[in-house]
């Protein structure tokens, strides 16, 4: 077993977050559970994830499909942000080739 893998049980002790809250966001498919030697786990690097969804849960009350739609949509954002910077650049190249012509 990793290092990078946390038990589930252990964090919600740590975090006062219920593990049923947890264990819904491993059915819906936002967080990853393995399940090792009868023991559930979360990756570490889904900590940030994780933390997130219990902020919008506990502390906006958002339910669990909510949570799914505003991932969702903030990925979304994402990739609109990758891709207006991604087109900048090329318009960047544009006009200083451009530049050079004139």
């Amino acid at each position: 077993m990793g290092t990078d893998l946390i038990i589930i049980t252990e964090y919600c002790q740590k975090s006062h977050t219920d593990p049923s809250f947890v264990v819904l966001l491993g059915k819906e498919g936002l967080i990853d559970i393995r399940v090792i030697d009868g023991t559930e786990y979360i990756l570490a690097s889904q900590l940030r994830d994780l933390e997130k969804y219990a902020r919008l849960y506990y502390d906006l009350s958002i339910n669990i499909e909510g949570i799914d739609a505003i991932r969702h949509l903030l990925g979304r954002m994402e990739n609109m942000q990758c891709e207006i910077n991604h087109l900048k650049n090329r318009l960047n190249i544009y006009q200083a080739q451009i530049g050079e012509i004139e």
